[in-house]
């Protein structure tokens, strides 16, 4: 009897859920209410396609969710969605009451239902809901109670259930579907094969089938629990969840990778194992979960876990490198301390101390097996846990104690202890209390007492620590900064200084002092300060400015790599040394989801190592695996969810999907490209990354070609607006990075604004052709008018010109009249000189003649011998003053200025005149008588007259012409 008791005890250990040790790390949970996606609470099923958009059939149609925005999808007659299934092309097929078909995007890129029931025959055209979808090549099927409709190459094949189609599934490269009265048949040569018949199933009801081994399913039923499918052969399989849903439904299960198989429950939520039937997590309303009643299990690309549930959708961070550890379910304890020691792991809260132990303290502890402890005498609030000596020392807010055997033993108990450190010159413990310091003195069998208060500072030092010269640091978190010297032995404080604003701290608040790589470090609200010994006083410390600027930081510790996790303005980072960029010897990393998740006042992180970084939070602790966390290596990708045009209304001109040639693409397609009319200038965009575990990680920067010079900061918006664009082509470009700096290729979307009509290119060809007509009418016009215009000037001209050509008529006749006189004048003038000279020519000659005469009738009478000779010089002089030509060259000078060059033209016309007969026509003109002519040539008056015929002879002058008027004439037509 005792041993079958005792096996019973065993088989009760291995299944009962009592002892069933799940992992103490839960992956994050975040629940999407029916308020969230504004749509029916029940969510039947979850699908998600190639670009990582998820999909979900609802009672109000089908919903989509990118990671930032929800949308609806009604069907045609507004009848709820049961089941959705994705082809390799995007179609999402999906189906209602009276109504199948699928959902595909139109030229926006806007999902639009296409009905296919017009191809069902007449007598299936009414049927209930369709529970589930399957697609094998181009094969689609369609369950509902009644029927499956088979769908391929346009054509639909109806097979009428035996008794009612409960099951519809596809494993491997097999359809499968159970029905109540056949069992479970497979889809073969076209028809369906019983594959189990419904006695072996001894009436139990299927509701999944996966994948389990390479020829072997795991099969869950409703009531019956898991069983094993090998060909035809169902064989029960003993888990250690079989207690849990001996009371309860199961609804579906899911491999979720090579080990581990999520089943979704009715009553208690989702509960994961592993191959062997172990119990790995379960998870329910006490986890987190709204709601426990889960419909269906979607693993997505990244690993993760979607649930649609009776009311909402919860999304399980299963694949997440941040996991929670509640010491305490069900009970919110704040978490401040956290120590591995001696293969456990003490958790310190507000409500005591836990532990729990360790299998391998040097991988991933979060998936750790197992159930916490309380470790007994810790009632109340842990300050802090240190190792000192091999031995767990417990900052409580009764004192300090020694952690034994899963017990607290006292040390010293009058006064709260905030934490303690070592004092390496005395072998003795410093611990900061609410009062000041207090001594923990080691004894020689290794333990420690009480070894009484450091007297001489009394402010309650919740930092302490101690640097290379042995100085002890502290800080009061609203009086500044400590520094205590103590004696040789460590029993008396010598020398304290408190420093504040008038020692280079910004502020006596809110300061917390470590030492770090060698230097004395105060956190504080506008930055990192370091201390300078040379100085003493507290600098911006040069090297950590850029990483803290300006800003709190609350929290510093060191790993045992050398790198710095801290808390900065609520924000969990750390600088790792290890990974160098081309502008620091390090690389700062911040973790999102952790942010404003620390406890305010008791912000808290203890390095373990990189698979093991715990956070103190206000619920429970979190934990870290840094090395799983910076070799993530899940694709970044970033989505255009909507694009909308904005005029008088809203306009929906892009849904979120491209496609090329009838297929779901990545890219846009220039058939895509959408023009829109001038007044269409105004647009909102709506993106989004599918990085759905990161959801806090991502930001996104944008750019619009075209318009913009430069790409936008990053920033976490995921919209933006642009408004009164000019007309143009542009192309929005968006990116996202995660807060590993790993970025997204970008998405383009392009689109045109068309100019208005008075912008287009006809309106300026029309409006050059108008130009052309206006210049040539208004240069046809003033062409005319300047000829108008000129004409009149030219009649002015010439009104004036005959005014001036009559003025100057008067003028120049005035100006004739004047010259006519002065020349009439000078003429008068020479014609007197000349009259003067000629005169003056005659009456010498007169008396040169007379005064001869008379000197020959004096030689005559004269009785003077040889008279003629005596005089012959006298005679001799008298000829050569007849014979000077200078008086006749004088005269022929004068004469041709007189009367135009008469001699000039006379002599020239007529060369053989000689100059005597030049003298006689000289003298001719002048109208002089024959005997002034005598006298001036000095010949008688025959002589004259001979001189005159030998000229006319000359001239070959007829008897009747006048040789004076023939001489005027010639002078006229000059040669």
């Amino acid at each position: 009897m005792n041993r079958a008791i005792f096996f019973i005890a065993i088989y009760l250990f291995s299944v009962s859920p009592a002892f069933a040790q799940t992992t103490i790390g839960l992956p994050a949970i975040r629940n999407y209410k029916s308020n969230d996606y504004n749509a029916a609470t029940q969510i039947y099923d979850a699908k998600q396609d190639k670009a990582g958009i998820l999909y979900f059939a609802n009672d109000d149609g089908l919903l989509t969710f990118d990671g930032n925005y929800w949308k609806v999808y009604p069907m045609p007659n507004h009848t709820s969605i049961k089941s959705i299934a994705i082809d390799a092309s995007g179609k999402i097929y999906a189906g209602g009451q009276d109504e199948v078909g699928y959902f595909y995007p139109n030229q926006y890129g806007v999902l639009k239902f296409h009905s296919i029931k017009k191809l069902l025959p007449l007598q299936a055209k009414q049927f209930a809901d369709i529970w589930d979808i399957i697609i094998d090549g181009d094969h689609v099927f369609f369950r509902t109670i009644e029927a499956i409709f088979q769908y391929k190459n346009n054509h639909i094949t109806v097979f009428d259930a035996p008794d009612g189609w409960k099951y519809l599934t596809k494993v491997n490269q097999s359809v499968f579907a159970f029905d109540k009265e056949t069992g479970l048949s497979i889809f073969k040569k076209n028809n369906w094969e019983t594959q189990i018949a419904k006695p072996a199933l001894k009436g139990m009801r299927i509701t999944g089938i996966c994948n389990y081994s390479n020829d072997t399913l795991l099969v869950t039923s409703q009531k019956q629990g898991l069983y094993l499918l090998h060909g035809q052969t169902l064989t029960k399989k003993t888990t250690q969840i079989d207690a849990i849903i001996a009371n309860d439904l199961v609804n579906c299960v899911q491999r979720i990778d090579s080990n581990k198989y999520a089943i979704g429950t009715v009553a208690n939520g989702l509960l994961i194992i592993n191959a062997k039937g172990q119990l790995i997590q379960k998870l329910s309303n006490t986890e987190g979960l709204q709601n426990s009643n889960v419909y269906r299990i979607l693993a997505d690309h990244d690993k993760n876990i979607w649930l649609g549930l009776e009311n909402g959708v919860s999304f399980i961070n299963s694949n997440t490198s941040v996991k929670s550890i509640y010491p305490v379910k069900g009970n919110q304890t704040v978490s401040s301390a956290i120590k591995i020691f001696d293969k456990k792991l003490f958790i310190g809260t507000s409500n005591g101390l836990y532990n729990i132990p360790l299998n391998n303290v040097a991988s991933d502890i979060s998936n750790s097996n197992g159930t916490f402890n309380e470790v007994a005498n810790t009632k109340g609030q842990v300050w802090s846990l240190n190792e000192i000596d091999h031995k767990l020392l417990l900052g409580h807010q009764d004192g300090a104690f020694i952690v034994k055997d899963n017990k607290a033993v006292p040390l010293m108990t009058h006064q709260g202890v905030w934490s303690f450190q070592a004092y390496p010159a005395a072998h003795d413990i410093i611990a900061g209390t609410y009062t000041g310091l207090e001594l923990l003195n080691k004894t020689t069998d290794g333990s420690f007492t009480d070894g009484g208060k450091l007297e001489g500072v009394y402010e309650s030092l919740n930092n302490v620590t101690i640097d290379n010269h042995g100085n002890v640091w502290a800080s009061h978190p609203y009086r500044g900064v400590f520094k205590i010297q103590l004696s040789a032995d460590g029993k008396t404080i010598i020398h304290h200084k408190n420093y504040t604003l008038d020692n280079g701290l910004p502020s006596t608040q809110n300061n917390h002092v470590y030492f770090i790589k060698n230097k004395v470090l105060v956190a504080t609200e506008k930055g990192l300060y370091e201390y300078n010994a040379a100085t003493d006083r507290f600098v911006v410390s040069t090297f950590f400015s850029p990483v803290f600027k300006n800003t709190a930081v609350e929290y510093l510790t060191a790993d045992n790599t050398g790198n710095i996790w801290f808390v900065n303005d609520q924000r969990v980072g750390v600088i790792d040394f290890s990974k160098r960029t081309a502008q620091q010897p390090y690389t700062v990393i911040y973790f999102p989801e952790l942010t404003a998740q620390t406890v305010k006042g008791l912000e808290f992180i203890y390095p373990y190592n990189n698979q093991n970084i715990f956070i103190g939070s206000n619920d429970g602790v979190f934990h870290l695996n840094y090395s799983k966390y910076t070799q993530s290596a899940m694709p970044l990708k970033v989505m255009l969810s909507t694009v909308k045009a904005i005029a008088d209304k809203d306009s929906l001109i892009f849904g979120g999907y491209f496609f090329n040639e009838n297929n779901a693409a990545s890219d846009q397609n220039l058939k895509q490209v959408i023009s829109l009319p001038n007044q269409w200038n105004s647009f909102h965009f709506e993106y989004s990354s599918s990085l759905y575990a990161q959801k806090s990680n991502v930001e996104f920067k944008y750019k619009l070609k075209g318009f913009d010079q430069a790409w936008s900061a990053w920033s976490v918006k995921t919209e933006k607006d642009y408004t009164n664009l000019p007309y143009g082509i542009y192309t929005f470009s968006v990116i996202a990075r995660n807060n590993l700096g790993n970025e997204s290729q970008p998405v383009n979307y392009t689109f045109i604004i068309t100019p208005a009509w008075y912008q287009t290119a006809w309106i300026y060809l029309f409006y050059v052709v108008l130009a052309v007509i206006l210049i040539r009418i208004f240069t046809l016009w003033q062409r005319r008018r300047f000829a108008i215009q000129q004409r009149k000037h030219e009649e002015e001209q010439a009104r004036l010109s005959y005014l001036h050509g009559l003025e100057l008529d008067r003028n120049e006749k005035e100006i004739i009249a004047l010259k006519n006189q002065n020349l009439e004048a000078e003429l008068q003038f020479k014609n007197k000189e000349l009259a003067t000279i000629t005169m003056h020519l005659v009456e010498r000659g007169g008396i040169l003649i007379n005064f001869k005469q008379a000197l020959l009738s004096l030689v005559k009478k004269t009785k003077i011998p040889d008279a003629e000779y005596e005089f012959r010089s006298v005679f001799k002089l008298l000829n050569e003053i007849e014979k000077n030509a200078d008086d006749w060259n004088h005269f022929a000078i004068y004469f041709d200025q007189v009367h135009n060059n008469f001699l000039t033209i006379i002599k020239a016309k007529f060369p053989d005149l000689s100059s005597t007969d030049l003298k006689l026509c000289a003298y001719l003109r002048l109208n002089l008588s024959s005997k002034e002519i005598a006298q001036l040539m000095n010949i008688s008056l025959k002589g004259v007259e001979i001189s005159r015929y030998r000229i006319r002879k000359k001239l070959n002058l007829a008897t009747e012409i006048n040789l004076y008027d023939f001489l005027i004439e010639a002078v006229k037509n000059p040669l």
